[in-house]
């Protein structure tokens, strides 16, 4: 028995010194996180008439970057009701959520639920490229603990709303409300916040104008999420 315990044993410190050594390959080439101090999206270019009117735009991302306290309490309840319910909590990843993901998936047979925080899928835009391996998760991982070390929960998720693609060529939640309600963002409701949290997971698949049916459903998800977390009432 103590040969047996001593081969386990054995064998655990050999995975975990792999596996420490293979993050701290990973960890040597990462991106520096300080950057997004200076990180400046691209925007549209208005193009106005002589009496201020707007008369047309240029873009390659149709993008206007507000900061957080422009953001309406209703959006920021709806996004992270759908996409990150326990932002606040954690450091960067929610092993929770990974492990609950890991079972669905199992039990089901192929990929059902994703696992990536908020924090995750901002480093993912910014830094990584969207390729499914093993190796960009890790990277992906390292990269969420150092943005979270170095800026705020509202820093982060004023990046992430300001980044994040929900269709039609709508880059960020301002730009999202002038495509799908043409008005500014603070003057969403509820409904038209958790129309826009609906979108980020598959915009093309939700696009309320080719999908209506499809992206109210979701829609209503994101409402009744939102209640069940009691940011809403009945």
């Amino acid at each position: 028995m103590k040969a047996f315990l001593a081969v386990v044993g054995l064998l655990l410190a050999l995975i975990i010194g792999c596996a420490g050594g293979a993050v701290y390959i990973l960890s040597q080439d990462l991106p520096e996180v300080m950057s997004l101090e200076e990180f400046t999206p691209p925007t549209s270019t208005i193009i106005m008439a002589a009496d201020s009117t707007v008369i047309g735009e240029i873009a390659l991302e149709r993008r206007t970057v507000v900061p957080y306290s422009k953001i309406p309490q209703a959006m920021v309840d709806a996004i992270l009701a759908i996409e990150d319910q326990r932002y606040f909590d954690h450091i960067g990843i929610n092993v929770f959520r990974i492990f609950s993901a890991l079972i669905v998936d199992i039990i089901e047979g192929k990929k059902v639920q994703g696992a990536s925080t908020i924090t995750q899928q901002l480093a993912k835009m910014l830094f990584l490229t969207p390729e499914k391996t093993v190796a960009r998760k890790v990277r992906e991982a390292l990269l969420s603990f150092e943005i979270e070390k170095n800026y705020t929960k509202e820093e982060i998720l004023a990046l992430y709303l300001n980044q994040i693609y929900l269709g039609n060529g709508a880059y960020g939640i301002a730009a999202a409300s002038k495509v799908y309600f043409n008005k500014d963002v603070g003057k969403l409701n509820l409904e038209e916040c958790a129309l826009l949290a609906a979108l980020p997971k598959a915009p093309a698949k939700y696009d309320p104008f080719r999908h209506p049916e499809e992206a109210r459903q979701r829609r209503d998800l994101v409402i009744g999420n939102m209640l069940e977390l009691g940011k809403i009432s009945e």
